[in-house]
């Protein structure tokens, strides 16, 4: 258990048997009246953004958050494979909790999972990873008027926009968090 004084942006806590992370949060001490605690909470499951306010001193339960390295394997339809690190064991995680992630998986590719007890709770990728470009239409020299990009496919079938100059034999840095293209590798 810990104190509202004890918050911190980042902490995991449980309420009603429900796994929250504290986003933001606000000591707030009025004139007239016992001091208090708001905070934004994000549950983790669902990501939906709960306002809350506790009162000062009041106590809840703190979550431990495990983060295990994995290397994903393969999918089968609706289930993608991973095989933990450090152990070799297998885990399935159901594509709705990978989320936007899907686009960037790369057989082989290590990434970071947060564990709650025994169940999983996210998969977060490497902030950049390097991609091979599967198709796009080559640049036209001095086609400036609209924009310098132009759309390719990935190896792992996501769409980024890139420059001109990059051809489909190069292989690209893209960042994860937001899908765009870094830089030709």
């Amino acid at each position: 258990m810990i104190d509202t004084s004890d918050f911190k942006n980042g902490i995991s806590i449980v309420l009603d048997g429900t796994l929250f992370q504290i986003i933001e949060f606000q000591h707030i001490k009025p004139g007239k009246g016992g001091a208090f605690v708001r905070t934004k909470l994000k549950n983790m499951r669902t990501k939906a953004v709960l306002d809350k306010t506790f009162r000062s001193g009041e106590k809840v339960q703190d979550a431990f958050i495990e983060s295990k390295k994995m290397q994903y394997t393969y999918n089968a339809g609706i289930t993608y494979f991973f095989m933990d690190s450090e152990t070799y064991e297998e885990v399935h995680i159901p594509k709705d909790l990978l989320g936007d992630n899907i686009k960037f998986l790369k057989e082989g590719m290590e990434v970071s999972s947060l564990w709650h007890k025994t169940s999983i709770i996210g998969v977060t990728l490497p902030v950049f990873i390097n991609l091979k470009i599967a198709h796009t239409e080559p640049g036209i020299k001095g086609d400036t008027a609209k924009a310098a990009f132009k759309q390719a496919t990935l190896e792992t079938g996501a769409t980024v926009l890139v420059p001109l100059f990059v051809d489909m034999t190069d292989t690209i840095k893209v960042d994860t968090r937001t899908g765009e293209y870094v830089e030709r590798v």
